[in-house]
């Protein structure tokens, strides 16, 4: 297994394991089962958990493995504060000690606010006293490091890294996304100040595996290393040295096995210049089945009416490869969540990004079309409860 640093000089492995996608069974997360794969990746050098309060059963079961095994003190936990869920810093300090026990240890090695996607909502947090808990919960060792989640564009990302004395940050980054949401301009960013970088949905959800078009499939299958899409995508990641630990939902002893032996010799700057042509050939094999194609080159920004463009097509396509539904939540929580929001409802249809953009894409049109997709009456109805629910108005 290989190791980097983190802020604190805590050397963590570069596979993380990410506890959301325990195996279930009639609705309850298989124990045993989960332990099993556990305890190998353990063997195997991973040190790094990663759970969350809101993953039904997760806390508890990881706490309950690592209990059983008497392995706490080989990993790091990482778990998230749901402060979307929360009114004030008693009712934070509430949740945490449940944490706790859910996790059955006395301090949390490395603690995230669970999707922060803008500024304004960090400020919410701080006008209720987040900061000086956190600093309590430090100065009393029950957490060791913080952090927070991120979903959204990168200007907001910068503004959050920005914002506090982060000692590190979780973002969505792959091959794919390289260049929306927090991309690799957010990486960078983080990585110049100091702050590791911890990825999640390295393959998309497995979408980079299981969903990838034949065309794809052959490109990678004709090169002449050898390599199963899946390592792709972890080798892309790992080459570059700012990725400090990438987590994979492993729910089965042959993906822990599989895993583990990629991330024992991988190492940046190992690309070749034919790996990096062999992924811009499979991404583009992937952009041919796009409804719009945008690059997100940002030419088209910034709207002198707020609409987000490149991130409404990038919904947009994604909701196509990915599913509907969760590309939809996706989309009200980077967009129409901030307190400025950024959705396709702001279009009067001036036709000013027509003007710019170099794909010569009808951007009018397909903002309608993607709003179709995106905000259909039952997702404006929820939108309605949910910025109750995050406070945002």
């Amino acid at each position: 297994m290989q190791y980097r640093e983190m802020k604190d000089g805590t050397q963590v492995s570069i596979l993380g394991y990410g506890c959301m996608r325990f195996s279930s069974s009639g609705g309850r997360i298989d124990i045993d089962k989960a332990e099993k794969e556990v305890i190998l990746a353990i063997e195997n050098g991973v040190n790094y958990f990663d759970t969350a309060y809101i993953y039904n059963g997760s806390e508890e079961a990881l706490g309950t493995i690592l209990d059983r095994c008497h392995c706490r003190d080989k990993v790091n936990i990482a778990t998230k504060l749901p402060y979307y869920l929360l009114k004030n810093t008693t009712s934070v300090e509430k949740l945490f000690k449940e944490q706790l026990r859910r996790l059955r240890t006395d301090y949390v090695d490395f603690y995230l606010m669970h999707m922060l996607f803008d500024l304004n909502v960090w400020n919410r947090l701080k006008s209720i006293g987040i900061e000086d808990w956190i600093a309590e919960k430090k100065r009393t060792g029950e957490i060791r490091n913080i952090g927070f989640s991120f979903h959204g564009d990168t200007k907001t990302f910068k503004e959050l890294i920005d914002a506090y004395d982060w000692d590190f940050c979780q973002i969505q980054y792959n091959y794919l996304d390289e260049h929306t949401q927090a991309g690799r301009e957010g990486l960078l960013y983080a990585a110049g100040k100091r702050i590791p970088v911890i990825i999640m949905e390295p393959l998309r959800g497995g979408k980079l595996v299981d969903l990838l078009p034949d065309s794809a499939k052959e490109a990678i299958h004709d090169y002449p290393v050898k390599r199963t899409p899946a390592e792709w995508a972890f080798r892309w990641l790992w080459d570059q040295p700012e990725v400090t630990c990438v987590l994979s939902g492993m729910n089965s002893l042959d993906m822990v096995s599989e895993n583990t032996r990629i991330a024992s010799d991988a190492a940046a700057h190992t690309f070749t210049e034919a790996d990096h042509e062999l992924i811009k050939t499979v991404k583009a094999k992937i952009n041919q089945n796009l409804r719009v194609g945008c690059t997100g080159c940002g030419y088209c920004m910034p709207c002198p009416h707020g609409v987000d463009i490149p991130t409404a097509f990038r919904c947009y396509n994604k909701a196509h490869m990915d599913g509907r539904f969760s590309t939809i939540l996706e989309y009200i929580q980077v967009t129409s969540l901030r307190k400025d929001s950024s959705d396709v409802s702001k279009c009067i249809q001036c036709g000013a990004c027509e003007q710019h953009c170099p794909q010569h894409i009808q951007i009018r049109k397909e903002l309608q079309n993607a709003r179709k997709e995106l905000q259909p009456f039952y997702a404006r109805a929820a939108l309605k409860i949910v910025k109750k629910l995050v406070k945002t108005k």
